[in-house]
């Protein structure tokens, strides 16, 4: 039976637009039951801090329970297979952190390819490591330490939380844009490594800020600079390092992933409620409170930042050769 052209054309339009409905129905009614927030490390850190406070947003703003569960282990990377493993239905979320980067390059052999199995859903904040000494080193600025540690080649010990970790690389980066020689003693830790630095074990450290900034307002341990290209808000008058060493920048940088394939719609939905959480007057004081900066952005800007992330620490773990313990 021929159809009429009218009627044939009515029913081609009609079943050419029941994708984007469907789609838009779908998007509607997400999420239709409790959606899980992987966090890759322990209880109580700033995965989990943030993990919990995005995830009590969303529950709020889209009446159903978003519940964190923490997978730590082998660097985050245990967290992040479990969500690459999981459907891609937006059901399975992962809170990541600056690990993700790193790992591309840190480990030979992974289950998973972060760029092409993690859709990125949203940021949520860049924070600053603080390069600090032990005040019995006599530099006061970049510059003067710069100077230091060149005559004293391989008489500098710096402190990091453990090898392949953000605190590890970011003085990677700087032995390697300055050309100075310091002797890498990586601790199972924070609380090691300070006691270390405080100690005058090792000199100095590119510490998470939120670990060190009592001990440098207390002058236990002297600021030289934050690492990020801004100045931090926590430490005003303490410079950054970009302003001795151009180009210099390393950043925790924490956001939102879901399995690939995961829905457009679903993945801009949450971008959205993210977003608006992130401006919201409550919670960006919290951030601050983690010495953070907020990262507001659409899903593709937040994967181009994952992107030139995973690149820039790919050649600094090349060039000092780093490999896992």
């Amino acid at each position: 039976m021929k159809l009429p052209r009218r009627k044939f054309l009515r029913l081609a339009a009609g079943a050419a637009a029941m994708p984007a409905v469907s789609r838009i129905a779908r998007a509607q009614s997400y999420p239709a039951r409790p959606v899980r927030i992987v966090s890759g490390f322990a209880a109580g850190g700033t995965n989990d801090i943030l993990a919990s406070l995005i995830g009590q947003w969303l529950q709020e703003r889209l009446s159903q329970p978003f519940v964190v569960e923490t997978r730590p282990g082998a660097g985050g990377n245990i967290g992040t297979e479990v969500v690459v493993r999981a459907p891609a239905d937006g059901y399975t979320l992962l809170l990541f952190g600056p690990n993700t980067a790193i790992s591309a390059t840190l480990y030979d052999k992974l289950n998973f390819n972060f760029i092409r199995d993690i859709a990125p859903v949203a940021g949520i904040m860049r924070a600053p490591n603080v390069m600090e000494v032990n005040p019995g080193v006599p530099a006061k600025t970049v510059p003067e330490f710069i100077a230091y540690a060149r005559a004293n080649q391989g008489r500098i010990n710096f402190a990091s939380t453990g090898i392949g970790t953000s605190i590890h690389v970011s003085g990677e980066l700087f032995k390697m844009m300055t050309g100075v020689n310091l002797v890498h003693v990586p601790y199972r830790g924070a609380s090691p490594a300070l006691v270390g630095l405080l100690g005058g074990q090792v000199q100095v450290m590119f510490d998470a800020l939120p670990s060190s900034i009592e001990h440098i307002r207390t002058g236990k341990l002297r600021a030289l600079a934050v690492t990020t290209a801004m100045r931090s808000d926590a430490l005003p008058s303490v410079p950054t390092v970009g302003e001795f060493v151009p180009g210099y920048e390393a950043s925790s940088i924490f956001g939102f992933g879901a399995p690939k394939n995961t829905p457009a719609e679903i993945i801009d939905k949450l971008n959205k409620e993210i977003n608006a959480g992130l401006a919201d007057p409550e919670i960006r004081p919290r951030v601050a409170d983690l010495d953070g900066t907020v990262l507001v952005g659409s899903p593709a800007d937040f994967g181009k930042l994952i992107a030139e992330e995973t690149e820039k620490w790919r050649k600094v773990i090349n060039t000092a050769n780093i490999k896992a313990e």
